[in-house]
This record gives C-alpha cells, structure tokens and sequence, in this order.
C-alpha cells in the first residue's frame, strides 16, 4: 500500500505530503481544488509521459516519490522484476520516484537505482491501480472483459504455455511460406541461377583471397621499382651496344698506346674502375634474374582481382567471402528445388502439428473460460443488484472462433438493466452511472484474484446519488479489508463511508495560489460533510444530515 507520497514543484503544489494508511481513504474538495494533480502525480509514477509545462518553477525540477510498504504476496511478484534491472531490495518496502527536470528530460528510480519508464510501470502496475472515470468504459471492450476472465479464472499460466505455442505454430507458418516463396522464386528464375552459380563457380572465390591478392600485389609494386631501377643502371654499365665499361675498355687501349709512366698510371687506374664496374654489373644481373617476373606475376594478381571485382559489383557486395557465400546459397536454392516437395512436406507437417498442440490448449482455456463466464454472470448480478440494479441480468458469452494470440475465444458481456429486456452489449443499453455500479462491482470481485495492494477509486461514483452511492460507498468499504482504497469523491454518501478522510484545497499565497491536503479528525469531518451536502459548514441541520451519515456507518 501507498505509506506515504511527497509531491514538489508540479502544477499548483509546491510541496505536499501525503501518508494514507490501510483500508479505505476519502479524498474530497472543491471543484478545481487539484485532487486531479495529485492523481496526475501518481500517474507518473505508473510511467506515464510527463507534460513538462507541470513544471511550476521552471529553475527547479518537479519530483514525485511514493513509499510503499508491500506484503510478502506482492514482493514475491515485484522480486523478479527488481533482479532483472539490478535494484536493490529494500524488504517490505519500496521507493519510486520520478523527476521532472527544467532541461526537458524525465528521470525514474526505484529505490534509489536509475530505471526506464517500461521498469518503473512494471512495477507501479503491480502496486497501484488508478480507475479513473473513463476507465469505465473498458467494460465494453472485449479485450478487457478477456482480461477479466482469465484474471478470474487464474489462467496466466495456461495462458503463458499457449502463447508459447501459439509463437512457434506462427513461426512454422511463416517458415512454410517464406520457402515456398523462395522455391516458386528458384524455379521461375532457374535458368538465371544456373548461369549466375555457372560464373561463380569458374571463378571459385575462396574467402579472404582479395585481401591476400592486395597485399601480395603492394608487396610486388616495390619489386617493380627495384627492376627498373637494376635495369637502367644495368643498360648504363653493360648491357646496352653503348655501355660504361665497353667504354672504359677503349679508354684503356687508348692510354696504353703511349710510353709514359703518368700515362700508364692513369691506365692502372681505369683498370681498377673497370674492375669495380663489372662487379656492380655482375650483382645488378643477379638482382634482375631474381626480380624480373614481377611485372608478370602483377598482371596476373589485376585479372583476378578485376574478374573478383566485376562480380562483387554484379552483386553488390564488398568481398571474396561474400561471393562465396553467393555462390553457397545459390547451389542451396537449385538443391532445394530436387527437394522441394519433401521440404515442403515436412515444413506443412510442423506448422500443422503445433497448430493441433495450440488448439488442444486453447480448447482447455476455452473451457475454463466457459465455465469462469457462468459462475461471473451470476456473481455479477448478485454483487450490483443491491446496488440500485433489482432487475439487472447477466449473460457473458464466450463464442469459439479461429486461433488468435489469445486462443479461440471472444467475450461479449451482454447486461439488461430492466424488465422484459434482453441482454445487450454494455454499451448499447446502459448509463453512465449503471457503467459505473458494474465496473465498481467488477473491481471488487477482481479484488478477490488479483493481488494488488492499493486501488485508487477517481470519481466511480459519478452518476449516482442517494441511497446507492451509499451502497456504492459500503461495497468499496468492503473491498479496503483486503487492499487499500482510495477514492476520491464528491458525494457525502460515499465520503461518509471512508475510515480516513483527507481533503485538497486551494490556498493563496504571497505570489501564487497553491494545492494542499490536509487529514481531516473528526470534527472537521463533521463541517466538511455538511458543506457537501449543501448546507454551510456549521449549519446545525447540515450537521444533523452529517452526523446521521457517519453513524450509519459506524
């Protein structure tokens, strides 16, 4: 249960308390009053999306923290939950809170641990729910009337298996169909898959070999360099019919014609320059014999890099890898075709086998359903006739129809609100205040098999007046021994009801008008019971109708 909620800087509460206790809470005031903030505040606590103009002080940010103290049921729901986003247990109680900051960005926590909206409305769903008037139209939603009986029936873990196999029969589904597409594919476009896997196939990629080829061919480029280079200077020295040492040779001969000794020194030393000239050549015709394929071996290495990359780009992929893998699939597609049949077969046999498995489970809900429909007809019209409603009947229809995610059911909650009248859809046939005393009669049987710890009533009453709201008021008493309720109210019958009573008013300030809420003892309930029943405050016949209100109920 909600043990204690403190709201700051948000619409027209500066900065308010609030600590309800167990069993049944009214919260009244004046229209406008801002008993609709306070129920905005918790709203957010659920996840809801914050509206940033809530912020009233622009330079501070908005914060909305409730205490609640769980019993050890809901901790054992909400344990999991908390394992799964790493926060820390805090026992019997649990801390949530959400900022509003001046930036524009929200921020959530539970027990002080930074969460996501989805984690923070998991929980709060599991602690609080807020049933505000317009709620009162999912009664006539099938969807929700489902939801009512599988929550009443305790189908979640039949549920659960069903989705389960309701998932795989889908997926098998969709296997069957994406392969007889993919078969019908291949056979229409046979003849271009042969040809394509034809081309694959004499180029044979092999993974990794482009990036291989491009190293091997950096590597190669260098070699190039180096042969021309040994080439030139080869040519120079003595490859060419013009070359240095042939050259040096003739210069010899020349000298050696003369009889002199400077001459034949100058000869001695051409002898020695030739000598050193013929060992570079020598070395430059080693490192040529070794070098000299390189500009073969590139040529090679850019036509199947270039046939690689034609059919990269024919196929619009970036590697070698990719090609085979093509090349891979392409042969699978062409297998499939020999095998399709049997392929087909044992797809259709799957999907049909877990479509017989998702009946024979849906089949079990169905009944359960059926069986669950009887008994909360009946429960129904016995729990809202006292409610103003003698005549009221109840037919829930559950029809078997086709596998849906929720099984083969639909649910139709037909009610006749007078005599000699036949049951109609809710929406078709009853007012806002017979919605009103079915929803509330709903929740409380809910109550019974939903194990939730606070239940926020926001105005259920609407519609009625007198002696039912009085009834209306009893039955939400009633449910406040199993949960706490808070309702907020503008009857004094349903007020008079209440265990605790608080109320919301409007104060004005030096600079700004502001929400607060105040518990009321005793006496003050007395005077605020009279105001709502339209005397004054201490008017004494207003204050006679109050007193007689609350002591019917004590």
């Amino acid at each position: 249960m909600i043990s204690h909620l403190h709201i700051t800087n948000y619409a027209l509460i500066r900065d308010i308390e609030f600590a309800p206790v167990a069993g049944f809470n009214i919260i009244t005031g004046e229209t406008g009053a801002g008993k609709s903030i306070i129920l905005g505040a918790i709203s957010l606590l659920r996840g809801t999306r914050a509206d940033m103009r809530a912020i009233s002080n622009p330079d501070s940010k908005s914060v909305v923290e409730a205490v609640f103290t769980i019993a050890p049921a809901t901790r054992a729901l909400i344990e999991p939950l908390l394992a799964d986003a790493d926060i820390d247990n805090n026992g019997d109680e649990i801390i949530l809170r959400r900022e509003l900051l001046p930036s524009g960005r929200s921020r959530a926590f539970i027990n002080d641990t930074p969460v996501n909206l989805a984690t923070l409305g998991a929980v709060a769903d599991r602690l609080v729910d807020i049933h505000s008037q317009h709620k009162n139209l999912l009664i006539a939603d099938p969807q929700f009337q489902l939801k009512v009986i599988d929550s009443i029936a305790g189908n979640a873990s039949l549920l659960e298996s069903y989705h389960n196999i309701y998932a795989q029969y889908r997926h098998a589904l969709k296997e069957f169909a994406d392969m007889r597409q993919s078969i019908d594919n291949t056979r229409a476009d046979a003849d271009y898959i042969k040809y394509q896997l034809d081309e694959l196939r004499t180029l044979n990629p092999v993974a990794g070999e482009d990036d291989e080829l491009n190293e091997r061919r950096e590597a190669l480029a260098d070699s190039v360099d180096i042969a021309t280079a040994v080439s030139d200077a080869g040519q120079c020295l003595a490859w060419s019919d013009t070359n240095a040492i042939d050259m040096l040779d003739r210069a010899i001969e020349a000298l050696q014609t003369a009889s002199s000794d400077e001459i034949s020194a100058l000869a001695a030393r051409l002898e020695v320059v030739k000598g050193e000239a013929e060992a570079v050549a020598s070395a430059l015709e080693s490192m040529a014999g070794s070098v000299g394929d390189a500009p073969e071996q590139i040529a090679q290495i850019d036509s199947r890099l270039g046939r690689l990359n034609t059919l990269m780009a024919r196929h619009k992929v970036k590697s070698a890898a990719e090609l085979a893998d093509i090349a891979q699939a392409l042969s699978e597609r062409l297998a499939a075709l020999d095998d399709a049949e049997t392929i087909l077969g044992d797809l259709e046999s799957k999907a049909r086998r877990l479509k017989k498995q998702a009946l024979e489970a849906a089949t079990v809900l169905s009944q359960r359903r059926r069986d669950t429909a009887t008994a909360l007809a009946e429960r129904i019209t016995e729990d809202a006739r006292p409610l103003g409603l003698p005549n009221l009947v109840v037919n829930i229809d559950v029809a078997v129809g086709k596998l849906n995610p929720d099984g083969i059911d639909t649910v139709d909650f037909r009610f006749a609100f007078n005599k000699n009248q036949e049951p109609q859809s809710i929406g078709a046939t009853a007012s806002g205040g017979e919605i009103s005393r079915v929803m509330l009669t709903l929740k409380s049987i809910l109550a019974d098999s939903v194990n939730l710890p606070t239940i926020i009533f926001d105005e259920i009453d609407t519609g009625v007046s007198g002696d039912i709201a009085a009834r209306m008021g009893a039955m939400m008493r009633r449910l406040s021994r199993s949960m706490q309720v808070l309702a907020i109210t503008h009857l004094p019958a349903v007020a008079a009801c209440g265990e605790h009573h608080f109320k919301v008013f409007k104060r004005d300030g030096d600079d700004a008008t502001g929400t607060y809420i105040t518990t009321l003892g005793t006496e003050e309930r007395r005077h605020e019971l009279a105001a709502m029943l339209g005397g004054r405050p201490d008017d004494p016949a207003a204050l006679a109708a109050a007193d007689s209100l609350l002591n019917n109920h004590e």
